[in-house]
């Protein structure tokens, strides 16, 4: 199946619906360092697979999908983080926890693709 245009990658979707997700979650957080940083980071999810995608070859999609997936790895570690400091509630540490592994999964799948 060929993809003409970014908007149609779910992995990409499922990015935004975590990036929106925590910068809900955590826009009156007082700890502005964490809260810039796992939002930075989630924004790096969409936007690593966005520029890879625009790039139209199958070597660059690979290697910004591959930043992406250690975006993705980098926000599930922040989650352990938030939560134990109380950031978050156990019911949104998981579910944010999988849609990151939902995420990454997409991530790998589309690679094996290329």
């Amino acid at each position: 199946m060929k993809i003409d245009k970014l908007e149609d990658i779910i992995a990409w979707q499922r990015a935004g619906a975590l990036t929106f997700g925590l910068y809900n979650q955590f826009k009156n957080s007082k700890d502005f360092s964490f809260r810039d940083q796992i939002c930075r980071a989630s924004v790096s999810i969409m936007n690593n697979i966005a520029e890879g995608f625009e790039r139209n070859t199958d070597k660059e999609l690979k290697y910004f999908l591959y930043l992406a997936k250690g975006s993705c790895a980098e926000v599930r570690s922040m989650l352990y983080i938030a939560f134990k400091l109380n950031y978050i509630t156990s019911s949104e540490f998981k579910s944010n926890y999988a849609l990151t592994v939902e995420i990454f999964k997409l991530i790998s799948g589309f690679i094996k693709t290329l």
